[in-house]
């Protein structure tokens, strides 16, 4: 983990936000919570909000007691509820590679926040060629984003409520590989303008960025992204590139999530952070 800190930091991301969690929800035992001071508030970002937060949408029973959804707070702390306007509305969730759990992550965070806020938070599943949003929430992937780019009907057409009351989600949608080329167009520009007219925070999931360009395109006409690394699978190198194409495109990092960390990062590690 702190290599990943090192690097990170190297290539002048101070304003970087670090969270783990595992990666699906159905994985066996959640990594012990460690306080990790790679979570302290940056200065680049600004202090966390001091006022009370807005009155938060009642939570069904067992909607956020998942494997490490505390540290999934955390992380809408540091990167959603900034004091100051400073809060992004438009973020793109980007893999380094596939199976490193950044489906999980968004929902998650999805979740976390709407359960904090009262505005509304939009799911947005852009990752057409292997879409996973939909199995996170256990519905059909039948008529999504995909649609929206080859059609011309409106965006609230395509949106399907979740468990609470201000979350919904837009799937990809069955005509994913129709649709794919339209990702990097003025149509999806479009149904972002539309989408951040609709909603008060819109989570977009994006294919890996080792299969595509998708997440630095769509991070681009977006607030900013976060960039989901795997503990132990994810190369140094790899997450150096990554941070690299975003820095390019001039594409705002939020930060990155180690996810999936099983180990405890010794204190003498800490005490040189």
């Amino acid at each position: 983990m702190s290599r990943n800190f090192e690097l990170l930091q190297q290539v002048g991301k101070e304003q970087d936000v670090f969270a783990t969690a595992p990666a699906r929800a159905r994985e066996t035992e959640a990594p012990e919570a460690i306080p990790d001071p790679l979570l302290e508030p940056s200065p680049a970002i600004g202090p966390i909000a001091a006022e009370p937060l807005p009155a938060a949408s009642p939570v069904p029973p067992g909607a956020l007691d998942k494997p490490g959804i505390e540290e999934v707070r955390t992380l809408v702390q540091r990167v959603f509820l900034l004091a100051g306007g400073q809060a992004p509305h438009v973020v793109v969730f980007a893999g380094t590679e596939p199976g490193n759990g950044c489906s999980w992550i968004c929902a998650r965070t999805a979740e976390s926040l709407a359960s904090q806020v009262s505005g509304s938070v939009c799911l947005v599943d852009a990752n057409l060629r292997d879409p996973g949003l939909h199995q996170q929430f256990e519905i059909t992937n039948q008529r999504g984003l995909s649609e929206a780019l080859l059609r011309g009907e409106a965006m609230s057409s395509f949106v399907t409520g979740l468990g609470l009351p201000n979350l919904s989600l837009i799937t990809a949608g069955a005509a994913g590989e129709a649709a794919h080329g339209l990702l990097t167009s003025n149509r999806m520009r479009g149904r972002l303008r539309e989408l951040r007219s609709m909603f008060d925070y819109v989570l977009v999931d994006t294919s890996t960025m080792n299969t595509s360009n998708d997440a630095i395109v769509l991070g681009a006409v977006s607030d900013g992204a976060i960039l989901v690394l795997k503990a132990n699978s994810s190369r140094k190198e790899t997450a150096r590139n990554a941070l690299r194409e975003f820095q390019t495109a001039r594409v705002r990092m939020f930060g990155a999530v180690l996810n999936q960390r099983t180990f405890p990062i010794p204190d003498s590690i800490y005490n040189k952070l």
